[in-house]
C-alpha cells in the first residue's frame, strides 16, 4: 500500500482518538483496517457487521471529513466487513474434519483475540491444575458487544488482558445477572493465554474457592492451598459476594489477595454490587477490593440488546427479521442470558418445525417468557404520568372537580388503567376517589370514541401508553 496513504490514515486515526477519547477509540475505531484507496473512495474494513453499522452511523461522516482534509481527492468512504485473521483461522480449523476434539469445558466468556490463542484449551498445568475452572472457548473479546452500559468495563478488561504486568489491580467488575461480567473475565483469561503463554491464569467462582479452602482445612493441607493460589500470575474470582459472612474464607482470601497484589500479580474480581455495598464483607477486604479500578456494567440499552441479538444471529448463521430482534430487545430487558436464550428457542423452533421466524411465531413460542417479563404498571403510576402530561395536579385524579380540564385527563387515566392493569372496574373506581364502576365504564367508552374522532387526542393517549409500557 502507498506509504503516503498509510501516513494519512495514521493521522486520521490520531485525530479521531483525540476527539472521541481512548475508550470509544479502542472499542470502535482501533479495530478498523485500511484496505486501500480506489479512485476517489477510501475502503476500510471492520471485523463484524454490527461494528460496521455502528461506525457507519456514528463515525463515518467525521472520518470522511478528516480524510478530505488530508487528501482533497477523497470523496467517498466505503466500510466493509472483513473478519480478523485469527477469527478466520478459527473458522477454518473448526471446519477441518481431522481436527482433534478440544477438551470438554464449561462455558466461558471469550475465546482468544490473538491467532496464538486459536488452539484447543490448555491442559491442566497451564490452567492452574485442578484449582481453577476451565474457560469456555465460545466467549472471547471479539464477540462481546460493546455499548455505553459496558464500555468502561470492556476497556478495562482489554487493558488488563493486554498488559504484560498487573494493571488496575485489582480490577473489580460489578453489575446485575447476565450483563457480561463472567464473559469479560473469561475473555481476559483467553487473551492472556494466547499472548503470554508463560503466565499462569486461574479462574474460579468464589464458591469453588471456599470449597477448596474447606477441603484444605479438612485434610490439614492449608500450606499446599496457599502455595497453589499464591503462585499464580492472574487470579480471577467470580461472584465474590458468595463469601459474604464466611469469616474464615474471607480471612484466607484477604491474605491471598494481599500476597498477589504485593508481588505485582493481577487480581480480577466480579460481584453483583460495588465493594462498598457488599454486606457481610469485612471492612478491610471491602477497602482492598476498591483499591484498583471499580467498573460497573449498567443495565443494557435497547440499542445494545439489538446489537447483541444481531451478533448472536450472525453466529448462528440465521436470518432473523429486524422486527423480531427489536421486539425481543424491548420485551426482555433484564438479562442478556435470557435474551440470547430466547433467540436460541426461536431459531430451534424454526429449524425443527420448519416454520419461518415471524413476530407471530416469536410471540407463540416465547409466551411464557414474555409473560414473565411483562411490566407491571400501577394505577398510581398512570395517574402521575397523565397528570404531568396534561399539566394538572395529581390530587385532581381523586377530587370531585368536573371541569373538562380535569375530567378529561381523569377519564384518560381510567382508560389506561383498564387496559394496562389487571384491576377490575370497581377497583379502578376506588383508586379514583371512590367512584362507581359505571363511571369507569363511561370513561373508557368516551375515550375510545374520542380516539376515533380526534387524531390529536388519539396521539396523546398512544404516547402515554407507550411511555408507561416502556
Amino acid at each position: 500500500m502507498d506509504s503516503r496513504i498509510s501516513a494519512q490514515w495514521a493521522r486520521v486515526r490520531g485525530l479521531l482518538r483525540a476527539e472521541v477519547g481512548d475508550s470509544s477509540y479502542r472499542s470502535w475505531l482501533k479495530p478498523l483496517t485500511l484496505l486501500g484507496v480506489d479512485g476517489n473512495a477510501v475502503r476500510i474494513a471492520t471485523p463484524t457487521r454490527f461494528m460496521r453499522d455502528y461506525v457507519n452511523e456514528n463515525f463515518a461522516g467525521r472520518i470522511l471529513e478528516l480524510w478530505t482534509e488530508e487528501n482533497g481527492t477523497i470523496e467517498k468512504l466505503d466500510i466493509e466487513i472483513q473478519a480478523e485473521p485469527a477469527k478466520r483461522e478459527r473458522k477454518r480449523m473448526a471446519a477441518a474434519p481431522d481436527r482433534p476434539s478440544p477438551r470438554t469445558a464449561k462455558p466461558a466468556d471469550e475465546a482468544p483475540a490473538a491467532a496464538a490463542a486459536n488452539s484447543a484449551p490448555p491442559g491442566p498445568e497451564r490452567n492452574g491444575g485442578d484449582i481453577g475452572g476451565p474457560l469456555d472457548p465460545r466467549f472471547v473479546f471479539d464477540n462481546f458487544v460493546v455499548g455505553k452500559p459496558n464500555e468502561l468495563a470492556y476497556a478495562a478488561a482489554r487493558r488488563v488482558a493486554e498488559s504484560p504486568t498487573a494493571t488496575y489491580n485489582p480490577l473489580f467488575l460489578y453489575g446485575g445477572v447476565g450483563l457480561g461480567k463472567t464473559h469479560l473475565m473469561h475473555a481476559i483469561g483467553w487473551h492472556i493465554r494466547g499472548r503470554h503463554s508463560n503466565r499462569r491464569v486461574v479462574y474460579l467462582s468464589a464458591e469453588k474457592f471456599m470449597y477448596q479452602f474447606i477441603r484444605a482445612l479438612r485434610f490439614q493441607d492449608t500450606m499446599a492451598f496457599k502455595e497453589q493460589f499464591r503462585s499464580v500470575d492472574v487470579l480471577m474470582i467470580d461472584d465474590v459476594q458468595f463469601i459474604n459472612g464466611k469469616e474464615n474464607t474471607q480471612e484466607e482470601f484477604f491474605h491471598t489477595f494481599n500476597d498477589l497484589v504485593g508481588n505485582n500479580r493481577q487480581v480480577v474480581v466480579s460481584a453483583d454490587k460495588s465493594p462498598s455495598d457488599l454486606e457481610g464483607m469485612e471492612e478491610r477486604l471491602r477497602s482492598r477490593l476498591g483499591w484498583g479500578l471499580v467498573a460497573d456494567i449498567h443495565g443494557t440499552t435497547t440499542e445494545l440488546r439489538v446489537g447483541i441479538l444481531q451478533s448472536k444471529a450472525e453466529h448462528l448463521g440465521v436470518a432473523v427479521p429486524p422486527k423480531v430482534l427489536e421486539f425481543l430487545a424491548h420485551k426482555i430487558t433484564t438479562s442478556v442470558r435470557e435474551l440470547e436464550g430466547a433467540l436460541n428457542r426461536i431459531v430451534a423452533h424454526s429449524t425443527l418445525v420448519g416454520r419461518d421466524i415471524t413476530l407471530e411465531t416469536c410471540q407463540e413460542v416465547l409466551q411464557d417468557l414474555l409473560r414473565a417479563h411483562e411490566r407491571r404498571v400501577t394505577i398510581e403510576e398512570i395517574q402521575k404520568r397523565v397528570a404531568e402530561h396534561f399539566n394538572i395536579r395529581f390530587t385532581d385524579m381523586h377530587s370531585a372537580r368536573r371541569s373538562r380540564a380535569v375530567a378529561r385527563p381523569r377519564q384518560v387515566a381510567m382508560y389506561l388503567a383498564k387496559h394496562l392493569t389487571s384491576r377490575s372496574l370497581p377497583e379502578i373506581g376506588r383508586k379514583f376517589g371512590g367512584r362507581d364502576h359505571t363511571t369507569v365504564m363511561y370513561a373508557v367508552q368516551k375515550v375510545e370514541e374520542l380516539r376515533q374522532s380526534d387524531p390529536g387526542f388519539d396521539e396523546d393517549v398512544e404516547l402515554l401508553r407507550r411511555m408507561l409500557e416502556a
